[in-house]
């Protein structure tokens, strides 16, 4: 059974791909192409043999329309599938100990979960900033914290499933509501203690900023969106069929 996951997770990422390519190129590429033009217009004029240097470095560098294209299709297609195969695992390993939700449902929470924990959680503590801003000395840094803040909302994530599994025996009734507001005051207290990056130019546009960020975040959910229904759907079916496989093999014996 977990091959079949596998394989249907890995195709509903593909899938997932796909349509968040669609979204990034309609909502994230003309900001990313303003924020191109802002750099470039900003850029400090080089010496005229440094230019053509560069110039020359230049003609071997992937196009812009590579990337945007193909490059850009092929980088959300591998995130797609990468996650979905982890989508696959996790939903194995959750089904049935936690709770009793059908597949479809535990694919739906799961998929949800993941894209709280690896995705909307560092995103409104470290919003996506546009291309060529930020400095090149800090980049390591500001990984590091991104990072950081995605393994304590894993962590909180692990720890408000506990705490809903403890009180399920005590307090059925909240069970839930403790659970998600344990997360909940993880999260926070670790977003207002760790420290806050902010490498924008004051006269950066803001619309620019707020278009990227808008597609960046639009983009995520629609990858997630379709690979967490995708997945749920595909689950859902093939965990019927092994139940219905499973329930007609005794018969199937006893009348033979």
């Amino acid at each position: 059974m977990l091959r079949t996951l596998m394989i249907w997770g890995l195709l509903a990422g593909l899938v997932a791909g796909l349509f968040a390519f669609g979204t990034a190129s309609l909502l994230g590429e003309p900001a990313v192409k303003a924020a191109i033009a802002y750099e470039e217009a900003h850029a400090e004029p080089e010496p005229a043999a440094a230019g053509a240097a560069h110039s020359h470095g230049e003609e071997a560098e992937v196009s812009r329309g590579t990337q945007t294209g193909i490059g850009l299709f092929t980088g959300l297609a591998v995130y797609g599938v990468a996650f979905g195969g982890l989508l696959a695992l996790a939903f194995a390993f959750i089904y049935g100990r936690v709770g009793k939700a059908s597949p479809r449902i535990t694919g739906l929470w799961v998929g949800l979960g993941a894209f709280t924990t690896i995705y909307l959680v560092p995103f409104i503590k470290y919003p996506a900033t546009p291309p060529a801003i930020g400095s090149g000395d800090t980049i390591g840094k500001r990984t590091l914290l991104y990072f950081g803040i995605m393994v304590i909302a894993l962590l909180a994530a692990y720890i408000g499933v506990r705490a809903r599994a403890w009180l399920l025996a005590r307090r059925a009734d909240v069970a839930t509501l403790g659970g998600v507001a344990t997360f909940f005051v993880i999260v926070l207290a670790a977003a207002l203690f760790l420290p806050g990056v902010n490498e924008i130019p004051a006269d950066f546009p803001a619309v620019t900023l707020w278009e990227f960020r808008f597609g960046n975040l639009a983009t995520q959910a629609t990858l997630w969106a379709v690979l967490t229904v995708g997945f749920s759907y595909a689950a859902q079916r093939a965990m019927t069929r092994e139940a219905t496989a499973r329930s007609a093999a005794p018969a199937a014996a006893a009348t033979a």
